[in-house]
């Protein structure tokens, strides 16, 4: 690989990385060299992904935080300096939306339930503002680092049904903008903050919506499909590269960006 592509030796902390996404991105993270500290709420997710990620040949462990208390991250942070002496890289991948916070097709905003809605925008807008508080003071004190946050096509425009995830990400895009700014003006040029606007890929959290117990697409999934200019759903994988580019000295001159993923889903009209 060319070396201004490489982040062999970074030390990256992935939030989430119990997860689909946060495995995909810590497994292809290992395999180019990182040395991966996975966090996850959850000790036997924990347990399971660094023993996987060691398995592939890689260098990784597991702390058990929590993306929504400041005292737990900043555990983190000292577990890690403790053990690397450093902070390269920060992906932000814990969030997500859940069941409660899905309206059906027959309800509207009115029938919202508001402590669903503060669960997922409290989880996906502080569960990115919390760890980059924390790991961002490290970084800051470095004078270098890459944070990577995540958004989605719901910030782009309305995506029916998912009120509260759609408010939480378009927070996402815009926080990833303020801080980039803040990073750089205060603490140069070595601090990048982007974010990655993933398009429609089928996982845990959206499989019942997506695709029908018959396996063929749900009518959602079928509009879905219609506005992606290359006709397929992603493929998690698919986003492991454009992270890792965002992380690396290649991208030494892209901050505050928010890119999308999405096989063209954010630039067709649909006509």
């Amino acid at each position: 690989m060319n070396e201004q592509f490489s982040i062999k030796g970074k030390v990256a902390i992935i939030t989430g990385a119990g997860g689909v996404l946060g495995g995909s991105i810590a497994a292809s993270f290992v395999k180019t060299g990182a040395k991966v500290v996975a966090i996850d709420i959850r000790q036997e997710n924990l347990n399971t992904r660094v023993k996987e990620l060691n398995d592939l040949g890689g260098e990784a462990i597991g702390i058990v935080g929590n993306v929504l208390d400041i005292a737990s991250l900043e555990n983190v942070a000292k577990g890690v300096i403790a053990k690397w002496g450093r902070i390269d890289i920060l992906l932000n991948i814990a969030g997500g939306n859940t069941p409660g916070a899905t309206l059906s097709p027959d309800q509207s905003f009115i029938d919202m339930q508001i402590p669903e809605w503060e669960k997922v925008v409290n989880l996906n807008m502080n569960g990115t503002v919390y760890p980059s508080y924390v790991f961002g003071k490290i970084m800051a004190e470095q004078k270098s680092g890459s944070i990577i946050n995540i958004s989605s096509m719901a910030a782009y425009s309305a995506i029916t049904r998912v009120p509260g995830y759609s408010a939480a990400k378009t927070a996402v895009s815009n926080f990833t903008q303020w801080l980039a700014s803040d990073m750089a003006l205060k603490f140069g040029d070595g601090i990048r903050v982007n974010a990655v606007a993933p398009g429609f890929f089928i996982g845990d959290q959206n499989r019942s919506v997506l695709i029908n117990p018959d396996g063929s697409l749900t009518d959602r999934s079928k509009k879905v499909i219609a506005k992606t200019p290359m006709g397929r759903f992603g493929d998690i994988d698919e986003l492991n590269g454009a992270i890792q580019f965002l992380c690396s000295d290649a991208a030494s001159f892209i901050t505050g960006v928010v890119l999308p993923i999405d096989g063209g889903f954010s630039a067709f009209s649909g006509v």
